[in-house]
């Protein structure tokens, strides 16, 4: 294998990167990113590049020297528009095409905008470095910023925002904030956390038009009610950017489907937000058929599933017995001065047990399990009790056996 080929220069195609080398290839390794820089950090673009703790200058995931020491060629400013897999083939947006005998697809995800209003100032979706920017400066405008989608990425802003001291109102239309990582109990919790810093909430709301002339100047909502709105972030999910696959013979189904070694097909692997995969850790309770896949958005698997589809890669080039990705998945997010993290996964069908500390004082750990077994631990303020039932998860424990755990260390 010659030519390695990874498209996407995220935190997931870095990672790729760096493993091919630590592993000993090489050959030629080409980096294809949408943006003209070098990969960068995104988790402090809702956090510390909105309050104005950092500047840009802090995002480089990897110093000028250690980049360059990778000794990649790097097609910054070029976007994929094609795949031909017979042909070993990637094409790009200026009429090239780039030959590989291995392909990493590291082409993650954008933002869903809305189907009206994305033509008035002060409307944005917060994806990109210059997404964040052109967000900082309408809030350092001041003004009444209103965020649609109370997930992770939204209740972030919510809160940058608050600390900038702006008037905030974050609608959603779930019944409570972040429902779907956290489950019934811990999103009303969420939801107290936001109204007690400032935040209006306005839940189980949906929204059907921006108004403005020129630029934005409210939210009108489904019950003919309008909020008055200077700036708008509209946080409602991402799509997989697979488009550029059409046609090639992968697998596409929201992500590019891969199968429990992030192959999607014969030296073609995928990584990141991108990727569709069977973890094997949860598939034998977790999913009601074995073919059920899931796909995790957040900084921790980029870094390891970019990892591993590359150490994958190699092994098949030699020969080798391939490794399944199976990790516990794991987020965090910093809302309004406490870090919320998570490990595992959930479903609304969950058991659910507070296990440690109390939701009144902000520091706790709390547990999900689905059929018997431990599925999820949610910590506010106790990382050691994370790390704790990460751990059981791991070992694949029973539902009996973690509340056992829990209840041994209260003794």
């Amino acid at each position: 294998m010659e030519r390695v080929v990874i498209v996407g220069a995220s935190l997931a195609g870095l990672n790729a990167a760096e493993a091919l080398r630590d592993d000993g290839f090489e050959g030629r390794i080409t980096l294809i990113g949408e943006e003209p820089q070098p990969p960068y950090d995104r988790p402090p673009l809702s956090k510390q590049l909105l309050t104005g703790e950092w500047d840009t200058d802090r995002l480089p995931l990897r110093s000028a020297d250690e980049f360059a020491q990778l000794q990649l060629d790097f097609l910054g400013g070029r976007v994929a528009t094609g795949l031909d897999v017979g042909q070993r083939l990637v094409s790009l947006d200026d009429g090239q095409s780039v030959e590989f005998d291995g392909l990493i697809i590291a082409s993650g995800a954008r933002a869903i905008r809305l189907p009206f209003g994305q033509d008035l100032a002060g409307v944005h979706a917060l994806r990109s470095q210059a997404d964040a920017l052109r967000i900082r400066d309408d809030l350092e405008a001041g003004g009444k910023l209103v965020v649609i989608g109370a997930g992770f990425i939204g209740a972030e802003v919510a809160s940058s925002a608050r600390a900038r001291g702006l008037d905030v109102a974050m609608i959603e239309a779930l019944p409570a904030p972040m429902i779907g990582p956290l489950g019934a109990e811990l999103a009303d919790w969420a939801a107290d956390l936001h109204l007690e810093a400032g935040v209006s909430l306005h839940m189980s709301s949906k929204v059907t038009d921006l108004v403005g002339s020129g630029r934005v100047e409210a939210v009108e909502l489904e019950d003919s009610s309008r909020i008055e709105a200077d700036t708008i972030v509209v946080g409602v999910g991402v799509r997989p950017n697979v488009e550029w696959l059409e046609g090639s013979g992968l697998t596409i189904g929201d992500g590019v489907v891969c199968d429990q070694f992030c192959r999607a097909a014969p030296k073609i692997y995928a990584a990141g937000d991108v990727a569709r995969w069977p973890n094997v850790l949860f598939t034998h309770f977790r999913y009601d058929q074995p073919q059920r896949t899931m796909r995790i958005e957040h900084w921790t698997n980029a870094v390891e599933q970019g990892m591993a589809a590359a150490r994958n890669l190699l092994l098949e080039s030699r020969g080798e017995a391939l490794e399944a990705y199976a990790p516990v998945p794991y987020f965090w997010s910093d809302q309004h001065g406490l870090s919320i993290m998570a490990s595992g996964v959930t479903s609304p069908r969950d058991e659910f047990q507070l296990v440690h500390g109390s939701l009144e004082s902000n520091r706790f750990a709390a547990i999900n399990g689905l059929r018997g077994h431990l599925t999820g631990v949610v910590a506010v303020g106790w990382p050691r009790m994370l790390r704790r039932y990460q751990a059981l998860i791991r070992r694949q424990v029973s539902w009996k056996e973690a509340l056992q755990s829990a209840r041994e260390v209260e003794s």
